[in-house]
């Protein structure tokens, strides 16, 4: 993954817990950086260590936990960052979503070597739509469920989403019905 990732998930712990839990759970991990540079690549291996050690350390489930991080991740780390990228997704939920397929396309201009997910969108409503998501990193649909929430947040619009299928029970991909 990206540092950009690695250091969204720092600064959240930091913002929520301190400096001092910061040190602490970076240095249970074992992962083994002091630092992280936003556009260069780092084993995906060193994320999923400070999942779990900020699990750990805080006794919040790894589920929650990057829930928590997909909320972050869209609504402070990407407007931030990539406020105008954001916008450019439509003025609506229902329309950022019916465009999320095409959004990692211009990410990847910014990030030349992201291993990005792919989306694709089906059973679109005027109140719902149902989002897929593939990927060949296991365990990030929670953070995946923070991120839809986030954008519904985004969008001012109450959102509910639902897990139609997981890859946990034996589909090739998660499946989501966001709905508004």
């Amino acid at each position: 993954m990206y540092g950009i990732i690695n250091k969204a998930i720092q600064d959240l712990v930091i913002q929520k817990f301190g400096e001092e839990k910061w040190e602490t759970i970076k240095n249970n991990s074992g992962i083994g950086v002091d630092f992280f540079i936003s556009n260069e690549t780092y084993d995906d291996g060193i994320t999923y260590k400070m999942v779990g050690a900020i699990s750990e350390e805080t006794n919040i489930p790894v589920n929650e936990l990057l829930f928590a991080v997909g909320e972050w991740w869209i609504l402070k780390v990407s407007k931030e960052k990539y406020g105008a990228l954001l916008e450019s997704g439509g003025s609506s939920l229902h329309d950022f979503l019916v465009h999320l397929p095409v959004f990692h396309n211009r990410i990847m201009l910014i990030y030349p070597k992201i291993n990005a997910p792919e989306f694709r969108v089906s059973d679109i409503e005027d109140n719902s739509i149902h989002v897929h998501y593939y990927s060949n990193r296991e365990g990030l649909h929670d953070f995946v469920n923070g991120v839809l929430h986030a954008l519904g947040t985004m969008y001012k619009t109450e959102v509910e989403v639902e897990l139609l299928e997981s890859r946990a029970n034996g589909s090739d991909h998660e499946t989501f019905k966001v709905s508004w």
